[in-house]
């Protein structure tokens, strides 16, 4: 049985961008902090902030040390900047899902699946935040843009469940931000530990069966959490 999101190793959720080669690069600063930005967040995702090099980076992006110092100042700005492009994509994406027009369970199934599934399209989406806890969250604090990002998600998320406690349909003591988390670390824990759980437990947690499985768990989760 098929799963009803995108799989890593088949079509991404930006596929036609991520697939398409390098062109020449060209004399074009947007283009060329673009292409150091693509290169910056595969690098820190492949070997965390620490191991990451600045030389490595310059080669994926075909552009000169001195350029990604001029439009990004130092490595660590650099990670600040991946970070905040990382999280304004998915909640990008999250914004195009239409919560408003949808009845409150369609809205939070949607939701549930849209996260589930972005994390499994994006395992450098996991891989940044692995690596951003190891340093104590001290590149995203830096950051006033992220704390940005999440607002209107959490009001939105309100909305819907302000709506499905009016139609009789949620309990009326959930917070927003507690059922985000939820919704999040359900999917998380479970994709960031695929591995190690696969082994345990001695089957392929990241099978197309195995996660359309999870996905319908974790919506079994929540909803049945939220009924009133």
């Amino acid at each position: 049985m098929k799963p009803r999101c995108n799989r890593r190793d088949g079509c991404q959720t930006d596929s036609s961008k991520e697939a398409a080669p390098l062109s020449t690069p060209k004399r074009n600063p947007e283009q060329t902090k673009e292409r150091i930005l693509e290169a910056a967040t595969q690098e820190f995702a492949e070997y965390g902030f620490g191991g990451a090099r600045v030389d490595a980076i310059a080669e994926r992006a075909q552009a000169n040390k001195a350029m990604l110092y001029h439009y990004f100042g130092n490595k660590e700005e650099l990670f600040v900047v991946v970070l905040e492009r990382t999280y304004a994509q998915i909640r990008d994406h999250e914004r195009q899902l239409d919560l408003e027009g949808r009845d409150p369970v369609s809205a939070i199934r949607e939701l549930v699946r849209f996260t589930f599934c972005y994390f499994v399209d994006h395992p450098e989406f996991i891989r940044l935040l692995n690596n951003e806890n190891l340093y104590g969250a001290e590149h995203v604090k830096a950051s006033e843009r992220i704390p940005e990002m999440h607002s209107p998600m959490v009001s939105l998320l309100r909305e819907v469940l302000e709506r499905g406690v009016g139609d009789g349909v949620f309990r009326t003591d959930v917070d927003p931000v507690q059922l985000y988390i939820s919704i999040a670390g359900l999917s998380y824990f479970y994709l960031s530990n695929a591995y190690t759980l696969s082994a345990i437990f001695r089957c392929d947690l990241l099978a197309d069966s195995a996660l359309q499985v999870r996905l319908d768990h974790v919506t079994d989760v929540v909803l049945g959490y939220l009924r009133s």
